[in-house]
């Protein structure tokens, strides 16, 4: 399949999509959280189930500390965000809403009202994939890409941070994060090498025929090399492999990420807004 899909394949950006990508989100953050439960004894990570929206806690300064799909399956009360502010007051953690535009539309009056206001923008993005995907254009045939099997989860989690050495003051959070994400119950991960040498990651989780694809990391030095155009492709077919007939990714509005999404059939499905209390 070409990466252009025809525009009658893309499901309509409606409150049907929105809750598929927002459902799928959320239980990959659940997951995450229920993986940094069973592999850090004494974390406190937990999640919970409000009026449809899912909360969760990873910490006070995680930024999977939040919820998602509020407003998307019923309308938000009162009620109901005084007990996901309870929820993450009793452990000390900001209060953070991400908040699809396809949600309740009373939902930013109220929220507005309680002292909220917006804090980021997020591009949500989706292309259709079933049947699977292979990209035109020339390869890097050097690389070589391959899902980790047991015993690489560190190995994984460490390329995956030396992605960010640019950054050291972030270098030990994004293993942590990386250690967790590699023994998720509902991930696959992969790793690109070169020359038997890893450099790059990718990572997809998969929730009802959804693949999120997140956990893109590639070494300074190897940059521009076709690592991650490789490992894009390698975990489309992997996602369509097992069902999927859709994949969505996040990105900064107006990033070099969404322009290279865009570019490999991605499509802007609604820009969500992350609310702060």
């Amino acid at each position: 399949m070409h990466p252009a899909a025809g525009d009658s394949d893309y499901p309509r950006s409606d409150l049907a999509l929105s809750r598929r990508l927002e459902t799928a989100e959320g239980r990959g953050s659940m997951a995450f959280v229920e993986s940094r439960g069973a592999i850090t004894p004494g974390s406190d990570s937990r999640w919970v189930e409000v009026a449809g929206a899912y909360a969760m806690y990873d910490g006070p300064t995680s930024p999977i500390t939040q919820t998602f799909r509020l407003g998307l399956v019923q309308p938000t009360t009162p009620r109901d965000l005084d007990q996901l502010e309870l929820f993450f007051r009793d452990r000390g953690a900001p209060v953070n809403h991400e908040i699809s535009p396809l949600a309740d539309p009373g939902l930013p009056a109220l929220l507005g009202g309680r002292g909220y206001r917006p804090s980021e923008f997020t591009s949500v993005m989706y292309r259709p994939i079933a049947g699977g995907i292979r990209f035109a254009g020339a390869r890097n045939e050097a690389i070589e890409v391959h899902r980790i099997g047991p015993g690489e989860e560190d190995r994984w989690a460490r390329t995956a941070a030396d992605g960010w050495s640019e950054h050291p003051e972030l270098y030990d959070f994004m293993l942590d994060v990386g250690r967790v994400n590699a023994r998720r119950r509902d991930v696959v991960s992969f790793i690109a090498e070169l020359d038997g040498r890893p450099i790059a990651t990718g990572a997809l989780s998969l929730f009802e025929g959804v693949a999120l694809l997140a956990g893109a990391s590639t070494i300074p030095d190897a940059r521009r090399q076709g690592a991650q155009l490789a490992l894009l492709e390698a975990r489309l077919q992997a996602a369509a492999g097992e069902g999927c007939d859709l994949a969505m990714m996040c990105a900064q509005p107006g990033s070099a990420s969404q322009r290279n999404a865009e570019r490999h059939g991605f499509r802007i499905a609604y820009t969500r807004i992350k609310w702060s209390l």
